[in-house]
């Protein structure tokens, strides 16, 4: 998919954006480079979209809250971007449509699945969106953990670690009927994976040998 302003950004403007949002990538190599796949993210920010997309290849369509497009100049460029929208706390068929379209169609989907912010940097419980969606449409899960220092909430000028693990088979996950304990416990397992990223970019970011 050509998306002038997305490539633009990263290429004209990245040595910007890492000056204001420095970023130490590992791993990122665990995305696959053709395919459709889910990156399933922790989120502390709204400049967690930025700081991802910096330490990627690949382009990233993110499902964003509504509110977000609800300024006819914001919400378009968020859609140059490749954004799109969705209405939380209910369901969203054409949200989900799209976001199944896009991995249908071999792109990558960046979801939080948390659903919301975290306050404090702590990892908070996740929804079940991410694996109703590699479930239904067959593609991995990539887990991606976004982690500052100390562990509360990334600061300007002060390095993240952005922190892949190895893709998450659909098959992984468990999930055999659909039932929503199946995907309640297939969350859990996913969040476990962005947890132990965590724990392991603290101590180097403590400057412990991992």
């Amino acid at each position: 998919m050509n998306r002038p302003l997305y490539s633009f950004a990263r290429y004209c403007l990245g040595w910007f954006f890492r000056a204001l949002m420095p970023i130490r990538s590992k791993n990122s190599e665990y995305m696959p480079q053709t395919g459709g796949v889910i990156l399933c993210c922790n989120h502390m920010s709204n400049t967690d979209p930025i700081r991802v997309a910096f330490s990627q290849k690949r382009d990233i369509n993110y499902m964003a809250k509504e509110e977000l497009f609800r300024n006819r100049f914001v919400g378009g460029v968020l859609r140059a971007l490749g954004a799109f929208p969705v209405a939380r706390g209910r369901g969203d068929k054409g949200a989900i449509n799209l976001a199944q379209k896009h991995l249908m169609d071999g792109d990558v989907l960046g979801l939080f699945i948390e659903g919301t912010r975290s306050h404090d940097g702590n990892l908070l419980p996740p929804k079940s969106g991410a694996v109703m969606l590699a479930h239904s449409c067959h593609v991995p899960i990539l887990p991606c953990c976004i982690t500052a220092k100390g562990g509360g909430l990334p600061k300007m000028f002060h390095p993240c670690i952005i922190a892949y693990g190895e893709p998450i088979a659909p098959e992984e996950l468990g999930i055999g009927n659909g039932t929503p304990g199946e995907f309640r416990a297939a969350s859990k397992f996913v969040m476990s994976r962005i947890a132990a990223l965590r724990e392991t970019s603290l101590k180097e970011l403590s400057g412990h040998t991992v």
